[in-house]
């Protein structure tokens, strides 16, 4: 039972380090580190939950949780359930409902990435299909093509064979030649780095877990500090300047829904705000020191799950 116990201290614990990363102000001198600590908190907190039910789940076997697995499954071959005969207790009842839990998260959590993966490709096929006949290149504005829509939009459509930068013509009458520049630069760096695969399985999480608020305050503060890689990656090639102000005319003239599966250059007000503050105000970068140590934590939590449900205790 004491891997039981532990692997549920950390997945309390993952819930209690990501409500501190939310408001933690670190993240933003260092998006790229903070996003592979969110990833990473997310991992934990799923194997560890499971790990923890598991291992109290397969207790009377006595080997942990990967050797209780082993001896669930051959049990399973010779229909000889050894937790089929503590069921009839009230402490076996409830060890047999934790490996019940247990395989129905990994499922729930399972079928939701599966799920939304394949919501995005289709989505994504559709809409490429859509902008082959009603977009148009422009030997003006390389690099992208434009969707005549009055509206101010700038997204991104990524894609396994093709991935495209789409700018209405509503963003061309608001934007100065550097700023569509600066623009067009944010959502190349979207495609390059897979952006939509990073924020794939925070999306899954808000399928698998639609009504709780928390999994979708978490999903937004992830998906602004991709934002923030992108506008780092931007400002590489574009002054800062260019790329707050494009965001500051884009709000000006009015926010325009994002297409499903589309990485949009802007997002609601209060985070474009940030993103503008960040770019004017360049905030000193986290050193490698810190990105050292933070990364090394997380390998550490990773590494110490991994052990736990090996050890037989």
């Amino acid at each position: 039972m004491v891997s039981a116990a532990l692997l549920s201290a950390i997945a309390v614990s993952c819930f209690a380090a990501a409500a501190r990363l939310r408001r933690a102000s670190w993240p933003r001198r260092g998006p790229y580190v903070a996003v592979i600590v969110w990833q990473v908190l997310g991992l934990a907190w799923g194997f560890s939950t499971i790990g923890a039910l598991l291992a109290f789940g397969l207790a009377p076997y006595g080997r942990g949780v990967v050797g209780g697995l082993l001896a669930l499954a051959e049990d399973a071959g010779t229909h000889n359930l050894y937790l089929s005969e503590i069921a009839g207790t009230t402490l076996g009842a409830t060890q047999v409902g934790a490996v019940i839990l247990a395989v129905s998260l990994t499922l729930l959590l399972f079928t939701g990435l599966t799920a939304s993966f394949v919501q995005v490709l289709r989505v994504r096929r559709r809409h490429h299909d859509l902008l082959g006949l009603v977009a148009h290149d422009d030997p003006e504005v390389p690099g992208a093509r434009i969707l005549d829509h009055p509206a101010a939009a700038a997204y991104c459509l990524p894609g396994v064979l093709r991935s495209e930068v789409v700018i209405s013509a509503g963003a061309l009458e608001v934007l100065d030649r550097s700023e569509l520049a600066a623009v067009i630069a944010h959502e190349h760096a979207h495609l390059r780095q897979r952006h939509d695969l990073v924020l794939l399985p925070f999306s899954s999480l808000k399928r698998a877990f639609p009504h709780v608020r928390m999994v979708e305050v978490y999903y937004r503060a992830v998906a602004l500090l991709i934002e923030m890689c992108a506008d780092d990656q931007a400002r590489r090639e574009r002054s800062p300047k260019e790329l707050a102000m494009a965001l500051l005319r884009f709000g000006a003239s009015g926010t325009s829904p994002v297409p499903a599966g589309a990485l949009a250059v802007t997002s609601d007000e209060p985070e474009v705000l940030t993103r503008v503050s960040r770019l004017l105000n360049p905030v000193q970068q986290l050193t490698r020191r810190q990105t050292t140590a933070v990364l090394s934590a997380a390998v550490a939590l990773l590494g110490t799950i991994t052990v736990l449900w090996s050890l037989p205790l």
